[in-house]
């Protein structure tokens, strides 16, 4: 197994960058966004040089993530753990907070120096109104550079992490290489929808607002070979 998420990642893409990784469905709005392994990589790498460059953080700090199944939280966690940041599980304080939108009251038992709010429209548009005490993650993130080398040992916790998604991608049956169709809302842990499917070098249809009779020609239509809907 890699040394850490970040080598995870790396290598989930490498013989192919410009397949699609990971393309996102909301059945409630009809978007449709696909992001290929190497536009995927340029979120990241903008997301971990924002934290880096810009906010001064280094392996060790901790960032708070209110976000929902996602292609943006998909850029968000993989820019925390590629900058070696420790993604905390319960409310307490925290170096970098983000929330969408819809979240953000529940900041105040996520006390950060710096917060992102992130609108999560279609074509990554930005927010309408930027909540106060926030600042926009989509506006923010394109300032930055768009490649970054992870630091090599990874973040506090990242072994155990990476034991716990491998050994889920076997409990739900996904085999490299796999297209995996994965409903939002029963499976809301990244472990789930994120990192096992990266363990396993499986690509990912990820959808929320599940429609369940979008199921059939979306399998089809997507190649997709596991389904966890």
């Amino acid at each position: 197994m890699a040394e850490n998420i970040a080598r995870v990642f790396a290598d989930a893409i490498a013989t192919d960058p410009t397949r699609p990784l990971l393309t996102w469905y909301d059945d409630a709005t009809g978007e449709r966004t696909e992001l290929s392994g190497a536009t995927l990589a340029n979120w990241v790498a903008k997301t971990a040089n924002l934290l880096v460059d810009e906010l001064a953080l280094s392996p060790g700090d901790s960032a708070g993530v209110l976000l929902p199944p996602h292609w943006q939280t998909a850029a968000v966690l993989l820019g925390c753990w590629s900058a070696g940041l420790t993604v905390a599980d319960t409310p307490g304080d925290v170096d970098v907070l983000f929330a969408a939108a819809g979240r953000v009251a529940e900041a105040d038992a996520w006390p950060a120096g710096d917060r992102y709010a992130l609108a999560l429209a279609p074509f990554a548009a930005p927010l309408r109104e930027v909540p106060a005490g926030f600042a926009d993650y989509v506006v923010e993130v394109r300032a930055h550079g768009d490649h970054f080398t992870p630091y090599p040992p990874g973040g506090p916790g990242e072994a155990a992490l990476l034991a716990r998604a491998a050994a889920r991608a076997t409990e739900l049956g996904i085999a490299p290489g796999d297209r995996v169709l994965v409903d939002a809302a029963r499976h809301p842990d990244p472990v789930d929808w994120l990192l096992a499917p990266l363990t396993a070098t499986a690509t990912v249809v990820l959808c929320g607002d599940l429609d369940p009779a979008r199921v059939p020609s979306r399998t089809t239509s997507e190649k997709v070979t596991r389904t966890l809907a």
